[in-house]
């Protein structure tokens, strides 16, 4: 298995950036596209367990627009052949303050595009050094 192969690792990058951008401008619909259409996606939150695509759909949709914004950083993205891919970052947000957030990705290709089959968000105290 060839792992990180460039063009491949540019692909996740280009849907995770569409992401990110679709999160903090509470661009639902693209949100929504990103991931899976299907009732084994996943999506564990900051406050919410949520199985399947239309739980998830339900929370965007309900979800504020408000204090979405947020820094990342160490951002990880790691390819395994060409259509299968996880995403790690750490990010901050004003409405958070103090705390460090964590995401986790779980991307697959299928003939529609990239999409997320699983993610994890987290919220926690800095850890100490």
């Amino acid at each position: 298995m060839e792992i990180d192969l460039p063009e491949v690792v540019a692909e996740v990058r280009k849907a995770f950036d569409t992401y990110e951008d679709a999160l903090v401008n509470n661009k639902v619909d693209t949100l929504n596209e990103l991931f899976r259409n299907d009732r084994r996606t996943i999506r564990y939150g900051v406050n919410e367990v949520l199985y399947g695509y239309d739980a998830i759909n339900s929370f965007r949709v309900a979800r504020s627009p408000v204090g979405l914004g947020r820094t990342i950083s160490q951002t990880v993205i790691t390819t395994y052949g060409r259509d299968f891919a996880t995403a790690s970052t750490l990010y901050e947000r004003p409405s958070a303050p103090g705390k460090i957030g964590r995401q986790m990705q779980t991307w697959v290709k299928f003939p529609e595009g990239w999409r997320v089959v699983a993610a994890h968000v987290s919220l926690m105290d800095p850890p100490k050094s």
